[in-house]
């Protein structure tokens, strides 16, 4: 899939309404702006936004929140976004590796969707199950750690099994070929995840949790 460039992106994203400007000044008062006290699930690199928007419309008690570096890529999401009304979904146009700077003990599910694998050795640091992310993850869940992964990348998918074993997740569910597993589960594809489907690629799945 190509990545397509936005003249004035960051002035595109800038006037939607989900986009929250800022976002290091809601650090612990994300209930507040969400104005409920809902769980709240966070997709990192959530790319144009189809899975969280169905995420968000499918599950109103639940709240949302789509991270994204690339302004470009935010661009597809609140073009969508821009004849609904989803009061449960907001937008964060940063880096992953400040959430801890944007967020405290206030997630309860993070989403790992077809994450870029950075397959060669030398970027290992920067893939999403690397230890120093789980690390970092454990600053901005509340007491229970809930990741749930997708990819079509089995080298990226081994990968994170085993990081995620040695950090102590126990795995909930586990699939190989998520659209033809016998116990189906609910499941909302990315732009990407379609693309893969009609090329007939299998779907990697794991559902982990830790409880301190």
């Amino acid at each position: 899939m190509e990545y397509v460039q936005f003249k004035n992106a960051d002035k595109i994203i800038g006037k939607s309404p989900y986009l929250v400007p800022n976002p290091t000044k809601y650090k612990n008062k994300w209930a507040q702006l969400f104005k409920n006290n809902n769980p709240i699930c966070l997709e990192l690199g959530m790319g144009r936004g189809e899975f969280i928007i169905s995420m968000a419309k499918a599950h109103p008690n639940i709240n949302y929140i789509g991270l994204e570096i690339s302004e470009h890529q935010m661009v597809k999401c609140v073009e969508k976004l821009s004849t609904q009304k989803i009061p449960n979904l907001l937008l964060i146009n940063a880096d992953a590796r400040e959430i801890d700077n944007i967020f405290g003990k206030e997630i309860d599910t993070i989403y790992l969707t077809f994450s870029e694998p950075w397959p060669k050795k030398i970027d290992e640091k920067k893939r999403f199950t690397h230890v120093s992310y789980l690390k970092l993850y454990d600053k901005i869940f509340k007491k229970h750690k809930h990741i749930i992964l997708k990819t079509d990348n089995k080298g990226l998918f081994a990968y994170s099994l085993e990081q995620l074993s040695q950090y102590w997740y126990v795995f909930d569910r586990i699939s190989l070929d998520l659209h033809h597993d016998e116990n189906p589960i609910q499941n909302f594809m990315t732009d990407f995840e379609k693309e893969y489907f009609k090329e007939g690629r299998p779907i990697y799945y794991v559902d982990a949790s830790f409880d301190n």
